[in-house]
């Protein structure tokens, strides 16, 4: 079992010691970074909550509800997938600790320029007693592995991407070679060539199949959920069925894995739409229904991601409490 965290970290979570001047200061840090990283969410759903309620009052809540469930079991299931591979990097933290770090510091992808959502998970995880390189050592992996799956999943609306946006061809170029970066043996490489790079200590041990096929198909499964996220919106109006099911898992993975690539955009914003619009256009509906859903859809997201952050927050509090 490997670990990238140095023994100075590690010993700082078996030994509590008063709190010094600098790391009073580090915590009130942390909560302006949450307090800002919310308010940015909060925005989101303000600039969007009269099209996204006009949409939704057009489908059936029995739909709208189990659209939004399914976006949180999504989010769910991605992250069992980066704690899975933060444990493969030290001493395992459990999925309770882990959905802390990982969905509350997600949020930081609603602040320009996605990076502070990877910044914030690494504070968060040394809050916690992780070293800073193993949340970023995980968080990295698993933004790899969930690249190619997505690239993968994506092949399933490729007629409906390449007839609106011929120029995404690039990105079924990059499977081959996204495959062939999943070999145990390559990823490791790939990934302490990062680390070196970074001038952090490499990687210390190869990693298994096993963690990165549960990684992989932690990260398939939430792009199939988000794809019946977005079929049960645009179901409601006459998608066709199943064919219309395969196009928007398909449309889900293509606009998030674009979405994660514009990173200078808070969560994406606007380019994953296109790809959605794109998807839903070509099995039916019309521009403007195609538009309205892919902005409800954004609004689904960021709701999802605050109730999922909320509640491993409170999960995580409840569980410190009993221990």
């Amino acid at each position: 079992m490997t670990t990238v965290e140095t023994p100075e970290e590690e010993s700082s979570v078996a030994v509590k010691q008063p709190k010094s001047t600098k790391a009073k200061i580090l915590d009130v840090v942390r909560w302006i970074a949450i307090l800002l990283v919310v308010a940015f969410a909060a925005k989101t759903l303000v600039t969007n909550w009269g099209e996204f309620w006009r949409t939704l009052s057009e489908v059936a809540w029995e739909s709208s509800t189990l659209s939004l469930l399914a976006l949180v079991a999504a989010i769910m299931v991605s992250t069992y997938g980066w704690q899975v591979m933060v444990d493969d990097l030290g001493k395992p933290i459990g999925y309770a600790r882990g959905a802390q770090i990982c969905l509350v510091g997600s949020l930081g992808k609603y602040v320009p320029g996605s990076v502070w959502a990877y910044l914030l998970q690494m504070e968060l995880g040394r809050k916690a007693g992780l070293a800073r390189a193993r949340i970023f050592t995980g968080s990295l992996i698993q933004l790899g592995v969930g690249v190619v799956s997505a690239l993968v999943v994506s092949l399933l609306a490729a007629p409906a991407v390449f007839s609106n946006s011929p120029r995404a061809l690039w990105l079924f170029v990059l499977i081959p070679v996204g495959l062939a970066m999943l070999h145990p043996r390559v990823l490791t490489w790939g990934t302490s060539l990062v680390l070196r790079i970074l001038r952090r200590p490499p990687l210390d041990h190869r990693l298994s199949w096993s963690v990165i096929g549960k990684v992989f198909g932690s990260s398939t499964a939430a792009w199939a959920l988000q794809g019946v996220h977005l079929w049960l919106l645009a179901n409601s109006v006459g998608t066709p069925g199943f064919s219309g099911f395969v196009l928007c898992v398909g449309a889900m993975a293509v606009a998030m894995t674009v979405g994660t690539f514009a990173f200078i955009l808070p969560s994406g914003v606007g380019v994953r739409e296109v790809a959605q619009v794109a998807v839903l256009t070509a099995s039916g509906l019309t521009v403007v229904q195609a538009t309205a859903f892919a902005i409800a859809s954004r609004v689904m997201f960021t709701v999802a991601d605050l109730i999922t952050a909320g509640a491993a927050a409170l999960s995580a509090r409840l569980v410190s409490a009993r221990v």
